[in-house]
């Protein structure tokens, strides 16, 4: 995760990796961060005691907990990938290239999925819906949806 990459701004999410609340913008190319204290305020994402938030950044970075988190998020929608893809009626959609599976799946079953499994509809024309895994996603989370799923299709 560097400049190097390419990037010239980088939004480092804690919340979605485990942490309480908190992100982080990293600027790359510092040309572009000559005046976002100033939007940051004007777009209020400058909370009171904003040291608190930002204290949790360094258990998030040490020993490389955030990269741990987000492998794991990771490796469970490729779990996720391999337990639905033979699915009647599920397709797939999208390459798994990180932590979120794209599937259309069957309009009808959504309701009652939905009732056991928090998720989006993506696009509710093609019936595309979006699984997203975490770093608290349990193998066992991936094996009861599956199942449901199947159950349902």
């Amino acid at each position: 995760m560097t400049g190097a990459a390419g990037v010239d701004v980088l939004s480092f999410g804690g919340t979605k990796n485990g942490m309480m609340f908190g992100e982080a913008v990293v600027f790359f190319n510092r040309a572009l961060c000559e005046d976002f204290k100033y939007r940051r305020k004007q777009g209020m994402q400058l909370a009171s005691k904003m040291r608190y938030i930002a204290a949790q950044f360094s258990a998030f970075l040490k020993d490389e907990l955030w990269k741990d988190n987000a492998a794991h998020a990771n490796s469970m929608a490729r779990k996720l990938y391999g337990a639905v893809r033979d699915i009647p009626g599920v397709e797939v959609s999208r390459p798994v290239e990180s932590n979120a599976v794209f599937a259309r799946i069957p309009a009808h079953i959504i309701p009652a999925l939905q009732k056991e499994f928090f998720f989006y509809v993506w696009d509710e024309e093609q019936s595309e819906v979006r699984w997203m895994c975490s770093f608290d996603t349990a193998e066992e989370d991936i094996d009861s949806f599956a199942s449901l799923l199947r159950s349902m299709c």
